[in-house]
């Protein structure tokens, strides 16, 4: 594994989005809860968020929890919301210390009142800042980003603020709730896994993908530059030739 100067400081992505999955699988191997695996990956998103602030990373999204996780065991999602709320109070005078802004995706209104306080209060303390924006997927999936879209989408045509014929991809993407930022240029994702398991469907359509068999509680920066390296080797080319994109 090459190390940071191998990395062109030129082509860093703006946004990358990270699937931290092998929580439970980490902490099975080692005899653990899958709580424990949950609290060990503290330190994995706190170098990933340092890494991608410092090679000039300007959206990092994490997919903390999603809709589907209120399908796990009573006992596993109570410890997680509490970890949450901890995690949250211990490392916003972090984000703060280096200009690092707190933004929140999916249905808030569905996690404890806990979560929600602690999540307002340190969106509201980092607001100014302006380095990178970090965004923690909570309570979030792809169809139901979709879902609430058309339904506002809908209100807004029947109330005749919005025309169908007039409905565009940008129409769609302005009333998805990443409509204030750019799509991911990158994709991470932990523990081996071959899917994306209904993050971000609309805003991946043109995303490189970088799966690695690392579980997350083992991923640290050298993991990050080294996702980074791989999204530098790929020639993007959004539907065209080589040639064309060559020339252009």
């Amino acid at each position: 594994m090459t190390g940071k100067a191998e990395i062109d400081t030129h082509n860093i992505p703006t946004h990358v989005a990270v699937i931290m999955d092998g929580n439970g699988r980490w902490a099975k191997q080692r005899g653990g809860l899958r709580v424990f695996g949950h609290q060990s990956a503290i330190t994995a998103v706190r170098e990933t968020v340092e890494e991608a602030a410092e090679l000039g990373v300007r959206y990092l999204t994490l997919y903390a929890f999603s809709t589907e996780n209120w399908n796990r065991p009573a006992l596993e999602v109570m410890a997680l919301m509490q970890l949450l709320v901890h995690t949250i109070r211990q490392e916003t005078s972090t984000l703060l210390k280096n200009s690092i802004r707190l933004e929140s995706i999916g249905d808030i209104s569905t996690l404890p009142a806990s979560c929600q306080r602690e999540l307002a209060e340190a969106m509201e303390l980092t607001k100014a800042g302006t380095r990178m924006t970090l965004v923690l997927a909570l309570s979030y999936s792809g169809r139901w980003d979709l879902t609430q879209a058309a339904k506002r989408m809908a209100a807004d045509v029947a109330s005749g603020k919005l025309a169908p014929a007039n409905v565009t991809e940008a129409t769609v993407t302005s009333y998805l709730v990443t409509a204030k930022m750019p799509d991911p240029e990158l994709l991470i994702r932990t523990s081996g896994e071959q899917r994306i398991s209904n993050f971000l469907l609309w805003q991946l359509a043109y995303t490189e993908l970088y799966i690695t068999d690392l579980l997350w509680p083992d991923f640290r920066k050298q993991h990050f530059q080294e996702a980074i390296r791989a999204y530098q080797r790929r020639e993007r080319r959004f539907g065209k030739t080589s040639e064309q994109v060559t020339v252009s």
